[in-house]
């Protein structure tokens, strides 16, 4: 016995011993994990590989995956096995098997070798599923509701609408079919513009809100004559599609699917904003039996059509509800629909139907009140202490047939109207389906009896991109000015887009998202995200002039100038950069070079850029050639920036090529990038006084590079700046993206901490200070009081103060550079983001004389840590001498700062100051 308890021990440490000391999770295909729908032949796969508890410098040799038409065909896999590949790569991993088809399941799981070339386990098994690929394979129609024609509504140009100026209610569609075979599988295919809801069997379907994601659906109509000179001829016009699996939801016997449309962007009657046309749905079941055999249900003519109890919904102007006009069971079997009408076939939009490439919207937070207050009128006013996107739902409601319950909700900028009128009977509930609204606090009236809390529930909408990174500081207000403009950036993302602002124009401006995006990867895992919204904008872009629009999707009031359009530069490069995804780079390349085409017909002899794009008149519009944008005094010329933002379109296009291995193109664009840089010092070098000028002259020299003999006066004069306002910044949303970072990058470290640590206007603190629980447009609060945009300098926080920085000679944090700049003021910050590789972060802390750092480095990643300290013989890591410490090496000491290189692990480093 004893010696088979011998043996068994052997084995087992044996077979321990040869197992990878690394296993790959998160699995996602396209971006997107939880049974994705793709409609690329080719599906880009990853992982994230997760080292064993203790290792070091751990990285993946070599993968193998496997795809299968079934999770337990896996193991004998009959659409692809790789085989054993000898690399590294973890990331954007093209499927090479059989030729996909439409509507296949594919489930696929990985498995790795680590750098001892043992084995892992395989993964477990995940699933995503092919659309439908070709034209034909769409049997469905265009349907809508009868009482409507195919135009879009009218501009109702203001708020003020009435009952009478409202567009008709949402329509209820459904189909009732019976089934009489065993179901194997049923799948819906499904859209709906401007937004959709899908029901079987009197269930919703899914908990997707507000789907699906915004595009520019077709050409428009009324675009040509919305008073700017811009041609309704983008690149690409594009409708998204989404798929559910409905198999448990259908049964044997009758069973009906319908579904609710609402208005959306495709129909949102506004001064700004110009509509496709009246609301249309497009949807079909496949149904597969398990005798082989299939039926599909498509929608058609034979569908029936009725007003909903939806009085109106419109995206800029509210929703209105009456109980009293719904139809109990209109989506479940054996309902009466003759008082029906048959709908009517639509035309198409132009747009190319496409799978949903971004996460939808989603109910992402539940904030129950905080408190709730009965004024004197009789009314509730409920406070819920931050403010969202979102809506309200009621619970509970008791009131007789005809009551009227109306929201006000209470945010310094109108975002629609809302109500409520009872059916009677009892327990009603209510929330809003086609609309989000901006607040923090409601005013609820003509509530029947006692409002409680329980009644009442604030949720937030938005896009669900979910938070990767944790960032904390001993500095309150940074913590504070951190997670306002967190929560400003998720109320601004629906429909996979990032608008200006979530309640008065909600619309997709390119400047806004080129200045925010950073910050956003910093915080979010937004690669299907900005995937699909780069995708957007790219599609907007003018394939003849190579202009960029200010917003995609485009909108007739988004106005802007050349640092929007350069968001077609720009943010490529900053997914690249973050996520190392080099195909991000390959698919906008042209467009990148397009957009500097056409800036250089705005380039005089002197190399300076000045856009003066005409309006209808031939007359320049200010609203297509602005330069910085809402500084809080003077502010620089409009054509520093725009030759700033030719430079950096420039040299970001050269850096792009030189990735994409184009050295001659690398050459000319980087050549285009000097020259514009030596015009620039030329022109706006103001010798005699040693400045580009305040307003954010002097930061946006700096951070293009001033030649040396300017360089002293020049950061002279930065300091002047400064000291002359008190320590505050002076600059707009351009300017402030850079600020705080130049001045670190330039000796000024302390009055980056100083300018992001004020509570007076102009900062950050200013808006926290009157309250507020999101970041502002303006810094004085005027306008709008939820914009996202100056949010681009909070960089600061996690590359410098923090001290995390990607690589840009190898993205995706494949090489890690750890230069923490402590102040001290702070006693500890810690930073984290889960990369494309997995959990990287630093904690330091200033502790007793001694500076302390933890790091960690994900598998398959190296870093370089640069110790704030020259004190050498002091260092240690996990209390050894750092000549004893595993995966640690030596680089360089200085006066001030020790630099290391390390292998992937966690660390512990701990020196005296």
């Amino acid at each position: 016995m004893k010696l088979k308890i011998l043996i068994f021990l052997l084995a087992f440490f044996a077979f321990k011993l040869a197992e990878a000391k690394l296993f790959p999770t998160q699995l996602t295909c396209e971006y997107l994990k939880n049974s994705p729908l793709v409609d690329v032949p080719h599906p880009r796969l990853a992982w994230i590989n997760i080292a064993e508890l203790g290792e070091r410098g751990q990285q993946q040799t070599a993968f193998q995956i496997r795809v299968a038409t079934s999770a337990s065909a896996l193991e004998n896999p009959d659409m692809w096995d790789s085989g054993k590949v000898k690399s590294d790569q973890s990331t954007r991993v093209e499927y090479n098997g059989k030729t996909l088809m439409s509507r296949q399941e594919c489930w696929w799981q990985v498995r790795v070798w680590d750098r001892e070339d043992k084995t892992s386990d395989w993964s477990q098994p995940v699933m995503w599923r092919m659309g439908l690929l070709q034209a034909t394979d769409w049997k469905a129609e265009w349907i809508g509701a009868p009482w409507q024609g195919e135009e879009a509504l009218s501009k109702q140009g203001n708020t003020n609408t009435t009952l009478a100026q409202l567009p008709p209610p949402a329509p209820l569609f459904r189909k009732e079919f019976v089934i009489q075979k065993t179901i194997a599988k049923a799948v819906a295919y499904v859209t709906g513009l401007g937004y959709f809801e899908l029901y079987v069997n009197g269930e919703k379907v899914g908990d997707d809100v507000l789907v699906p994601n915004q595009t520019n659906y077709g050409k428009r109509p009324g675009l040509v004559d919305a008073g700017l000179p811009l041609k309704d001829d983008f690149c690409e016009y594009r409708v998204m599609y989404l798929a559910y699996d409905v198999t448990k939801m259908i049964r044997n016997g009758a069973n009906v699917v319908g579904s609710i449309l609402g208005n959306g962007f495709y129909n949102p009657s506004k001064s700004w904003a110009e509509g496709y046309g009246s609301p249309r749905f497009l949807g079909q079941v496949h149904i597969t039996y398990t005798d082989g055999t299939e039926d599909v249900i498509v929608s058609d003519q034979t569908w029936k059509a009725s007003k909903s109890a939806i009085l109106m919904d419109m995206v800029y102007y509210g929703e209105h509800y009456d109980a009293r006009l719904e139809q109990p069971g209109w989506c479940s079997p054996g309902f009466d629909d003759s008082a029906w009408q048959s709908v009517v076939k639509r035309k198409a939009p132009e747009g190319k139907l496409v799978t949903q490439t971004s996460e939808s919207d989603k109910v992402t937070l539940r904030i129950l009140p905080r408190s709730i207050e009965k004024t004197k009128e009789g009314n509730y006013k409920v406070d819920f202490g931050v403010e969202i996107s979102g809506r309200l739902r009621l619970n509970h409601i008791s009131g007789p047939a005809g009551q009227k319950i109306e929201i006000k909700y209470l945010c310094n900028t109108y975002s629609g109207d809302n109500s409520y009128i009872c059916k009677g009977g009892g327990d009603e509930s209510y929330a809003s389906r086609f609309n989000w609204f901006v607040f923090s606090a409601v005013e609820i009236l003509n509530w029947p009896g006692e409002l409680k809390p329980e009644d009442i529930t604030a949720e937030a909408v938005n896009t669900d991109v979910e938070e990767s990174a944790k960032f904390e500081t001993s500095n309150s207000l940074f913590n504070d000015i951190n997670k306002a403009w967190k929560r400003s950036q998720l109320d601004n993302m629906h429909g996979g887009i990032a608008s200006d602002c979530p309640h008065r124009e909600r619309s997709a401006y390119t400047g806004d998202g080129q200045v925010s995006c950073v910050t956003v990867m910093h915080n979010f895992d937004a690669k299907s995200f900005y995937f699909k919204w780069i995708k957007d904008i790219l599609g907007a872009q003018d394939a003849e002039t190579g202009y960029v629009p200010n917003g995609a999707p485009w909108q007739p009031g988004c106005g802007g100038g050349v640092a929007w359009g350069a968001a077609i530069c720009i943010m490529p490069w900053e997914f690249y950069l973050h996520y190392g995804a080099l195909d991000e780079l390959k698919d906008n390349y042209e467009g990148m070079k397009g957009y500097i085409r056409y800036m250089q017909t705005w380039v005089d002899q002197d190399g300076i850029m000045f856009s003066q794009r005409p309006g209808k008149d031939g007359n320049p519009l200010q609203w297509f050639n602005l330069g910085e944008w809402v500084a809080p005094g003077k502010t620089v010329p409009d054509n520093l920036v725009h030759t700033f933002y030719f430079w950096r379109c420039a040299d970001l296009t050269a850096k792009a090529a030189n990735a994409l291995n184009k050295p001659d193109e690398a050459k000319f664009y980087a050549g285009m990038a000097e020259k514009t840089k030596q015009a620039f010092h030329k022109k706006f070098f103001d010798a005699q006084n040693g400045t580009y000028g305040a307003g954010g002259g002097n930061i946006l020299a700096l951070k293009m590079g001033v030649p040396a003999d300017q360089y002293p006066r020049v950061i002279a004069s930065l300091r002047a700046d400064i000291k002359a306002n008190d320590g505050h910044l002076d600059t707009g949303i351009f300017g402030t993206q850079f600020f705080f970072e130049v001045l670190s990058e330039n000796g000024m470290h302390d009055l980056a901490y100083e300018a992001l640590n004020k509570r007076t206007m102009p900062s950050f603190g200013y808006g926290l200070a009157q309250g507020a629980t999101t970041t502002w447009e303006q810094w004085d609060g005027k306008n709008s009081q939820n914009h996202p945009m100056f949010g681009g300098g909070l960089v600061w926080f996690y590359r410098k103060l923090a001290g995390m920085n990607a690589d840009p000679d190898q993205p995706g944090y494949r090489h890690i550079i750890f230069k923490p700049q402590p102040v001290a003021d702070i006693s500890y910050v810690t930073y984290s983001n889960n990369t494309a590789l997995g959990e990287a972060g630093i904690t330091w802390k200033n502790e007793d004389g001694k500076f302390l750092m933890d790091i960690t480095v994900p598998a398959g990643s190296k870093a370089t840590v640069f110790v704030p300290s020259g004190d050498i013989s002091s260092l240690k890591e996990s209390s050894y001498p750092i000549k004893q410490s595993k995966g640690v090496h030596l680089v360089s000491t200085g006066k001030d700062t020790i630099v290391l290189d390390v292998e992937s692990g966690k660390y512990q480093f701990e020196v005296n100051k």
